[in-house]
């Protein structure tokens, strides 16, 4: 079976290296070649023809950003960052997904003497993900403005009638994940159920991460804060070093956040709060599994589905990766397997 190709791009001749050895460690990856910069990698890719590029944001000459936009829009292939975990370095790695990169990993610490093994294991897992990972061309994107409707507006104003209990969707994704939910939330209204997601993403990305989804929405987002009321027409979305969890207190819906353990490796993981969903929700929920690399949550859902709820995964087609998805549907979780263009619509039938 032939080798993935990588190109290592990043103006750190020491990270380069670092890269190249963790890489050609791995027996089906060959770094066949890197550059110290954006204008020697177009040339390289040229040349050497790469399954796979891995590319630091910060960069002299050209920066990432600018390499990735024209990268994607002329030459498009699986790209994967490799970030500093920051909050400058979130917004341009959420920039970066945004552009068609489909994934990123941390800059590795020059001076890491433990936990090396984990990164590797990251960064390979990552590269192999990407190599099958489905890429698209970059479109210039209409403009969208996301006009929001003051309150008490006959738009946003909610049903007066009593309610016991609200519908809740419950939502979890990972690799490609960041800017499926920008797409899915995009066309929902303040009147929809409150959504809880659970997104693999590391605490320095949740802000950014969290400020990027409510600019592309007319709901609410934010990150959940342990005890906050889940309300319809809200986003909550878990901090990137905490476990989500939706509890009941009689009639009303809670967020709760634990410092667990991680579960499939992940915290926040979907398998906690989509359990979590099945115990306390149970009939009034709505799940939904979006794009993501492994089975995070795939067990839960299933135990979703038999608590009742209705269960729809993103199919193969619309997703950067179809594990997370893929796993949940051949565990027979899902009720509707929908392009992710058609889940908002789905979304609203259920919860009338």
């Amino acid at each position: 079976m032939a080798k993935i190709k990588l190109l290592i791009v990043d103006d750190s001749a020491l990270i380069r290296q670092m890269l190249t050895q963790i890489c050609n460690q791995a027996d089906d990856i060959e770094v066949v070649g890197t550059a110290g910069d954006p204008l020697i990698a177009r040339d390289k890719i040229k040349t050497l023809n790469p399954d796979v590029l891995t590319l630091d944001v910060e960069m002299p000459r050209m920066d990432g950003l600018t390499f990735l936009r024209n990268l994607m829009r002329l030459r498009p292939m699986p790209v994967v960052m490799i970030s500093t975990l920051t909050e400058k370095g979130a917004e341009v790695t959420l920039e970066a997904l945004a552009l068609g990169a489909v994934d990123f990993v941390a800059k590795p610490k020059v001076d890491v003497s433990q936990g090396l093994k984990a990164y590797a294991d990251e960064i390979v897992g990552k590269i192999r993900m990407a190599a099958q990972a489905k890429v698209k061309a970059l479109e210039t994107p209409k403009a969208q403005a996301i006009t929001r409707q003051p309150e008490g507006s006959a738009h946003t104003v909610m049903k007066k009638h009593f309610k016991t209990t609200h519908k809740i969707v419950a939502l979890g994704s990972s690799t490609g994940g960041t800017e499926a939910v920008k797409q899915l939330v995009r066309t929902l209204p303040r009147t929809a159920p409150a959504i809880v997601i659970a997104q693999h993403l590391p605490l320095a990305f949740s802000a950014s991460f969290a400020k990027h989804v409510n600019d592309a929405t007319e709901m609410a987002v934010a990150l959940a804060e342990d005890g906050q009321p889940i309300l319809p027409g809200h986003v909550y979305i878990a901090p990137g070093d905490r476990h989500f969890l939706v509890a009941r207190d009689g009639a009303r819906y809670m967020c709760r956040l634990d410092d667990g353990p991680p579960v499939n490796r992940h915290k926040p993981s979907v398998e906690v709060l989509f359990r979590s969903v099945a115990q306390n929700v149970g009939g009034n929920a709505i799940g939904v599994m979006l794009t993501g690399m492994g089975a995070d949550g795939a067990k839960a859902m299933v135990e979703m589905r038999d608590a009742g709820a209705v269960n729809i995964v993103q199919d193969e087609a619309s997703s950067v990766v179809w594990g997370m998805p893929g796993e949940a549907f051949r565990l027979g979780a899902a009720h509707h397997v929908l392009s992710l263009d058609k889940i908002a619509e789905k979304i609203l039938v259920l919860a009338e």
